[in-house]
């Protein structure tokens, strides 16, 4: 105790960072090449895009063949969950809670799986990729973990592409409307096809 009565500030308590609502340092879904489908840093850890690819294929070649779930690696640690062809990685702090990490690797893993009706492999990803930002961005915003639901992830990923106006799609969504809606409007003779009127 301390001379007005105050505990002194132990060095176990000075071992523990502050908490922080920045918890999420990077997302990424690699594909089985090790290659990047997506990825999203949210510090300056890896600052440059050179020095995120290298981490990621270092990443990816410690953990591919891994049958674990969880992997310190240049100080960071990263919770992982392989599916088919591809590899979804959650990364935070050395001192990061796992079970944090690990809650939002099963929600992004959960929302994709749903957004993909369960066919989570590589070439379903790159149709709805979009999608698949929209749910990262929906999950975790500049580090910090806006929601861990997956159901209230799809449910906002579908209302936000719903909104979006034609002239601000993407090339996929207009090409996904197109072929969604190319067969109705044939049936209906509202689209004539020969001379082009």
């Amino acid at each position: 105790m301390g001379k007005h009565g105050h505990v002194a500030e132990s060095n176990m308590d000075a071992a523990f960072p502050e908490p922080s609502l920045y918890t999420i340092k990077a997302i990424a879904i690699l594909d089985n090449d090790g290659e990047r489908i997506v990825a999203k840093y949210f510090d300056e850890t890896f600052p440059t895009a050179k020095e995120q690819r290298a981490f990621e294929k270092n990443l990816f070649n410690k953990t591919h063949r891994a049958n674990a779930e969880i992997i310190m690696l240049e100080g960071i640690t990263c919770v992982y969950r392989s599916n088919v062809d591809l590899f979804f990685y959650v990364m935070g702090s050395s001192n990061e809670n796992e079970l944090i990490l690990a809650s939002v690797l099963n929600c992004l893993y959960d929302s994709v799986s749903q957004m993909l009706r369960k066919n989570v492999e590589k070439r379903a990803l790159m149709d709805n990729l979009d999608g698949v930002f929209l749910a990262v961005d929906e999950i975790v915003d500049g580090g910090i973990i806006l929601e861990a639901d997956p159901n209230a992830v799809v449910q906002r990923v579908a209302l936000r592409t719903e909104d979006v106006p034609l002239t601000e799609q993407t090339v996929a969504q207009v090409r996904k409307l197109i072929k969604d809606t190319a067969p109705g409007w044939l049936k209906k003779g509202t689209v004539r096809e020969g001379n082009g009127q």
